[in-house]
């Protein structure tokens, strides 16, 4: 594939999954400008090394990059359970787009980043943003039986805190 094709699908991928990579980036730091940062990253990692993309779904192995860009990002800043009480102020003040979330939702977000990580991420992938098992699998390097158990577990989590702070979700 030559430079200019590498950059016409880089473009387009940009275009159709930038919001949603962000979004996702968005969800595990609870930083929108450092997720501007990361998602921006994943698109220029992606792109200098899209001899190893492998004709999976494009989302996916973008969701796969940012994940692995989030936690290493997390890491450098020793934010070891990455949780952080500036949620509530980032979720305040979102992007255009922005989250206009309501109490429910918000208390739903606070409830979910004192989860274990591999919680968060299940639950993030597979109830927010909606993906697959498989692709579940794909991007955390799981199988599916273990997408499936851990989201069973950190849903049941989830449950368990909203409940110990008082907040009754469906």
């Amino acid at each position: 594939m030559d430079q200019t094709h590498q950059k016409k699908l880089i473009q387009d991928w940009y275009k159709k999954h930038s919001n949603d990579v962000y979004k996702f980036i968005f969800y595990f730091i609870y930083d929108k400008e450092q997720a501007k940062d990361i998602m921006q990253d994943t698109f220029i990692k992606a792109y200098n090394n899209l001899e190893t993309f492998n004709g999976e779904n494009p989302k996916s192995w973008l969701y796969k990059i940012a994940r692995n860009l989030a936690i290493d990002y997390m890491r450098r800043n020793k934010l070891k359970a990455y949780l952080t009480p500036t949620i509530s102020k980032s979720l305040s003040s979102t992007p255009e787009e922005s989250f206009s979330l309501n109490e429910q939702e918000k208390e739903l977000y606070r409830a979910l980043e004192k989860l274990k990580r591999p919680y968060r991420e299940v639950i993030i992938l597979r109830k927010i943003k909606e993906l697959s098992i498989m692709e579940t699998a794909q991007i955390l390097g799981w199988s599916e039986s273990k997408v499936k158990t851990n989201l069973s577990r950190g849903l049941n989590h989830l449950k368990n805190q909203l409940e110990k702070e008082g907040f009754r979700y469906e």
